[in-house]
């Protein structure tokens, strides 16, 4: 095993152990001496993460910051990518535990289903579209588990760390979703009965589509050894993370997808 090898199992290992132990505070930053030094080993910790999780292959990926918006607020230079295990999929409507979580938020998704392999490396759009199988709407779960200072925890540990990952909702896919414009499509999210954000697909790096296309190029998919059929993605949230305080009922819908529910107890 290389010295780059005994790294990232390092940081997956202290990861893994301050999620198992379920703090009630934010994680702390990685030991210099073990946190990723960039984005590769970022991603290189994220794959030893997943094989201990029992994640690898895993069954999806989710793309964040694919907004200049959400760039911005996680003080990104550009995407970023973690994988999703099976155990965190969940059909719509679905019901979970908001205890389950750890200051939770959830965002307004465009997700997809790919039905053939992409291989790690420049990918076009439409080399994206043409893997994709299905397309759906869908709401990303994520933790804020990093505390304010995202600069701290560093954006190498971030992406080790799934990229606030914690779990999804799916909704049903969409029929002849190749006959609408994805990039048109408006998506909103309610909290109870309040509408919290929207925003168009238009805003995933100008296309839902070359948000796919870049995650093949990614580091991630370099790591994991590219996408597979049968693969879920969460393409990217069209509105900032909206952060809740307890039970609630979250819903989304994009035009011409449909909607997801989700109902926290």
């Amino acid at each position: 095993m290389s010295d780059a090898d005994i790294a990232a199992e390092r940081a997956a290992a202290l990861l893994l152990e301050a999620r198992r132990a379920r703090p009630r505070a934010p994680l702390a930053p990685l030991p210099p001496a073990v946190a990723p030094a960039d984005e590769g080993a970022g991603y290189a910790a994220q794959r030893a993460l997943a094989r201990r999780l029992g994640a690898d292959p895993p069954a999806g990926y989710k793309i964040g910051a694919t907004t200049r918006q959400m760039q911005a607020y996680l003080g990104l230079a550009g995407p970023a990518a973690g994988f999703v295990p099976r155990e965190g999929l969940h059909a719509a409507p679905a019901e979970l535990r908001f205890d389950d979580f750890f200051q939770p938020g959830v965002e307004c998704e465009i997700g997809l289903r790919l039905g053939r392999d992409l291989p790690p490396g420049p990918c076009s759009r439409a080399a994206a579209e043409a893997a994709v199988a299905e397309v759906f709407p869908a709401i990303e779960i994520v933790e804020r588990r990093y505390g304010p200072d995202l600069a701290a925890f560093g954006t190498p540990s971030l992406i080790a760390d799934q990229v606030f990952h914690a779990a999804g909702v799916l909704g049903a896919p969409a029929t002849d979703w190749r006959a609408l414009d994805l990039g048109a499509t408006r998506g909103r999210m309610w909290v109870g009965e309040t509408l919290r954000g929207e925003g168009h697909g238009r805003d995933l790096l100008g296309h839902p589509l070359e948000a796919l296309a870049w995650l093949a190029g990614s580091g991630a998919a370099r790591a994991f050894g590219g996408l597979r059929a049968g693969q879920v993605v969460f393409l990217g949230s069209v509105t900032p993370p909206i952060w809740l305080e307890g039970p609630c009922t979250v819903r989304i819908a994009f035009d011409g997808l449909g909607a997801v529910e989700l109902r926290f107890v």
